[in-house]
């Protein structure tokens, strides 16, 4: 369910993207934010019914990111400080899985590890984490939506479709 999602996330990423880069405008894509956001979190509650706790965490904080996303698009919100606000936790997020998956989790007495190393996965955060420190830069007014639209374009393919495709395809990650 997670990689479909990660699928369907790339139609909001492109389109706000393209919006950035003046190929788009705010309505329609808040509105696909909203949708991907309501999908993201409706995922993370599966996730979360499913035992993967762990997985969930970040969907929900993505989700509810791309849901206040959605609303500051479709009410032509001009001042984005609380959708910066909302992203800088989302970072906050990112941040701790990027380092749970490059190191994996601490091992429990019994020796079972919760969260494996998973390199690619970290990779994958880190670039959730970079991106989302750009959407506070963008709110705040200290960076222009060009440079988030070229990373969410990069991203889609790196931090998205890579991972999704291969583990449905290859059934494993790059590496």
């Amino acid at each position: 369910m997670t990689l479909a999602a990660l699928i369907a996330i790339t139609t909001f990423w492109y389109a706000l993207a393209l919006m950035f880069l003046g190929k788009g405008e705010p309505k329609g894509t808040g509105a696909i934010a909203g949708l991907v956001g309501l999908l993201t979190v409706v995922v993370g509650i599966l996730e979360s019914v499913s035992g993967n706790n762990f997985g969930a965490g970040l969907l929900y904080a993505h989700g509810l990111l791309y849901l206040v996303t959605s609303y500051a698009l479709l009410a032509g919100l001009e001042d984005l400080r609380s959708v910066a606000n909302v992203s800088f936790a989302v970072m906050v997020v990112s941040a701790v899985y990027t380092v749970a998956w490059f190191t994996g989790g601490p091992v429990g007495a019994d020796g079972a590890q919760l969260v494996p190393k998973i390199p690619y996965l970290g990779l994958c955060a880190l670039g959730y984490t970079v991106l989302t420190f750009e959407v506070v830069l963008v709110g705040y007014g200290k960076a222009t939506g060009k440079i988030l639209a070229y990373s969410l374009l990069l991203w889609c393919v790196v931090g998205a479709l890579v991972p999704a495709f291969y583990l449905l395809i290859a059934g494993k990650l790059p590496f």
